[in-house]
């Protein structure tokens, strides 16, 4: 899949124009589509615009359709900096904002999930370590976000960070978060279901990303469009493929979202080709801007929704957002 990308490095390797249009929507898209504003529009007048309807009338849509089920997403990429962390959190704020109840699980023992939404975890906090190691019941750990109606956390805490090794001799090792979930889904009523389980995964294909593998049905990719985050790609299919072989033969790879997509350049129009010329439909359309508000949200504790809701990153994550649901639902 690599392939066309090896070589020195030189962008122009994909022509003199960028790679034919897959139909791509940047954040100025979508904000121009919202608010109906041309570009005769000066930037200042649209930037104004663009904050009030996002902030005013643009959540204000029709709520996303709730799936039959349960979707249980996991968010892995075993390459860092991807935007892995920041795509759970922001997704699944996305979600919750436009009417959907979502669970995200920090399985990272950086905890930046967990810091990214608002949520206490230091030394000592109930967190998903007790849930997977002790068996201590979800429904005493799971944590309501501060900021975003209808999203709730597992935390993760630095004890995750001794999980490997404490794993490797436990009985059915592979299964303790599925185990988990399990077991706190079935005491919640219709109503309370959730719509969506969104597990945030560390940089590693260790025991707790097998275990967010065997638990979930569905994964989330995010990858970054520069060549590097292509070369790991190949072995976390291996591994998928593995995992599904063994332990969970319902596991898909059925969202692939680009982020930090820089679209001056024929390299990120390149990568985002080649993915789509193996993956298809499986490639969201919407693409995820870099963005300092992006990057800055966290700092604050909080996702780029709420932080800066009118900004390119928070347009494009809501957008993205909705079209993982819908595609979710037309499948």
């Amino acid at each position: 899949m690599v392939d066309k990308l090896r070589g020195d490095g030189d962008a122009t390797r994909f022509g003199p124009h960028p790679a034919p249009g897959y139909g791509v929507r940047t954040a100025a898209e979508v904000a121009r589509h919202e608010t109906g504003l041309d570009d005769a529009s000066t930037p200042l007048a649209r930037s104004v615009e663009h904050h009030l309807l996002v902030r005013q009338g643009l959540r204000m849509r029709s709520p996303l359709p709730r799936p039959s089920a349960t979707r249980t997403m996991v968010v892995a990429n075993q390459k860092g900096g991807v935007g892995k962390t920041t795509t759970t959190v922001n997704m699944a704020a996305a979600l919750a904002q436009q009417g959907l109840r979502v669970l995200v699980v920090d399985l990272d023992p950086q905890g930046n999930a967990s810091t990214a939404l608002g949520i206490p975890h230091h030394r000592g906090t109930p967190s998903i370590y007790d849930a997977v190691i002790d068996e201590r019941p979800l429904a005493e750990i799971v944590q309501p976000c501060p900021d975003v109606e209808g999203l709730v956390v597992a935390p993760a805490t630095i004890d995750l960070a001794g999980a490997e090794i404490e794993l490797v001799s436990m009985v059915a090792r592979e299964t303790r978060l599925r185990k988990a979930l399990a077991a706190y889904t079935a005491t919640l009523s219709e109503d309370e279901r959730f719509d969506y389980v969104l597990v945030d995964c560390p940089p590693s294909l260790g025991l707790l990303t097998l275990n967010a593998l065997v638990a979930g049905q569905e994964m989330l990719i995010p990858i970054q469009a520069e060549y590097y985050a292509l070369e790991g790609l190949g072995q976390l299919i291996e591994t998928v493929e593995m995992v599904k072989a063994h332990l969970n033969r319902d596991l898909t790879i059925s969202t692939i979202l680009l982020t930090m997509y820089d679209g001056r350049t024929r390299l990120a129009a390149g990568v985002g080709d080649e993915v789509r010329s193996h993956f298809g439909d499986q490639v969201l359309k919407t693409v995820i801007p870099r963005s300092v508000r992006v990057s800055e949200a966290p700092s604050y504790a909080q996702t780029v929704m709420t932080y800066d809701p009118g900004s390119p990153g928070s347009l494009s994550y809501l957008e993205a957002a909705r079209e993982m649901a819908l595609q979710g639902v037309e499948r």
